[in-house]
């Protein structure tokens, strides 16, 4: 019995060193770059996978083998690669990362600007690893310029250009044309009209705080408001949702009676503090509409779920509705119940339209470049993206020749996808 025993231990130990695993092939030509067009932080490693990886097998080897002949199975094929680094003061290799079994790349970033050194290690699917790669080392380099934006650049340089010559041009007294923006030119009608009735004019500038630009380009068009109402003798009642928003609109107003010459008609107690709790604001103002019925009501600013509730409400007293607003998705609400709406960039552009400064005008000329070049892009960009359809394919299936070349720079780098 005992020696059944012993016989039966040595063929089990005979069995197991025969299906023991082989050991893994390594990778192959590591090579370690550094990352144009970067801060100075990133390294790119490149290998040959190893002879083991189920993805090195090539179309063309597949082709030639033999239809009855099923390629032959790995005994331990990889499962993935480990990649270690050792930087210049270091003695030992540490883990950089790991990657999955056909990837032969790999990117190292955060690094700082020194040498570092790498090696590549093929991981079996038993957990053993293979002999590492040969060592290559890089050091990253930061780049003052990122070549890939050049063209972003000068963009900059146009616009910017256009806008120091066109305000330079302003100076020196030359008329720039600006579009007419109706709802602009028809504060002076609504102002008229309330002085005509003896009503108030009710301005509310958004219920976002002074920190909003769409609060502050309200504030803007207060003034010019505030001005008229100053000049016809008529009431003008603000409203507000933020402590400071107030504290400003007072300033803005009193400067504009100021400047009209009727700083006694000046009342801090009709720009006041309401709350801020947002429909706690609605039913307090709505409330003062259906009570005083203003004869004209701007809306200038950030609004959401309100903006409705204004419109419909100052339209069954019959006041007449200026409303401004970059919001979109309160753009609809004002166009459909109020008189005149000021939509997206003709809002921003109420300050350059109403002072006539050299700066401001020079600026809105300048912008205006810069958006026909982009739209100028957006056109050939649409035509080549529809010639590109009718272009000669290559053996591979691929669109080639100059036209792709051109859309792929402009979906890879104008883009950036």
């Amino acid at each position: 019995m005992r020696s059944f025993t012993i016989i039966i231990c040595l063929l089990l130990v005979a069995g197991t060193s025969d299906v023991s695993a082989q050991e893994v092939a390594p990778p192959s030509n590591l090579n370690v770059f550094d990352v144009e067009n970067d801060k100075g932080e990133e390294l790119r490693l490149t290998w040959t996978l190893s002879a083991d990886d189920p993805n090195t097998e090539t179309k063309e080897d597949v082709k030639e083998e033999s239809a009855n002949e099923p390629p032959a199975t790995l005994n331990n094929p990889v499962v993935g690669y480990l990649i270690e680094v050792k930087s210049g003061n270091q003695k030992e290799f540490a883990e950089a990362g790991k990657v999955d079994a056909g990837v032969s790349e790999f990117k190292a970033d955060d690094l700082e600007r020194q040498e570092y050194s790498y090696r590549v290690k093929a991981i079996g699917a038993d957990g053993s690893f293979s002999t590492a790669t040969g060592i290559s080392a890089a050091t990253p380099v930061r780049q003052w310029v990122d070549r890939s934006k050049i063209y972003f650049g000068f963009f900059m340089l146009v616009v910017c250009g256009s806008v120091v010559y066109f305000i330079e041009a302003a100076k020196a007294g030359k008329q720039l044309k600006v579009r007419k923006i109706a709802g602009l030119e028809a504060i002076e009608e609504a102002v008229g009209r309330a002085t005509e009735m003896g009503r108030d004019c009710l301005f509310i500038p958004g219920i976002q705080d002074i920190n909003d630009i769409q609060t502050v380009a309200g504030l803007i068009v207060l003034n010019r408001v505030a001005e008229l109402t100053a000049e016809y003798d008529a009431g003008l009642d603000v409203p507000t949702t933020r402590s400071l928003v107030m504290t400003v609109a007072r300033e803005t107003v009193d400067g504009a009676y100021t400047s009209a010459g009727r700083p006694d008609l000046y009342n801090p107690d009709n720009i006041y503090y309401v709350t801020d709790e947002q429909f706690g604001f609605v039913a307090a103002v709505t409330g003062k509409m259906v009570r005083e019925k203003p004869a004209a009501c701007f809306y200038m600013g950030a609004f959401y779920a309100e903006s409705l509730i204004f419109a419909e409400t100052a339209n069954t007293v019959g006041a007449i509705q200026i409303a401004g607003t970059a919001m979109p998705s309160q753009l609809p609400f004002f166009v459909a119940a109020c008189d005149y709406v000021l939509i997206g960039e003709e809002f921003f552009a109420a300050s350059a339209y109403l002072s006539g400064e050299p700066q401001q005008l020079g600026s809105l000329k300048g912008q205006d470049v810069g958006k026909f070049i982009a739209g100028l892009f957006l056109i050939v960009g649409a035509l080549l993206m529809t010639v590109s359809q009718f272009v000669h394919r290559g053996a591979s299936g691929e669109k080639t020749g100059p036209l792709q070349d051109a859309i792929s720079f402009m979906t890879e780098s104008l883009l950036g996808t």
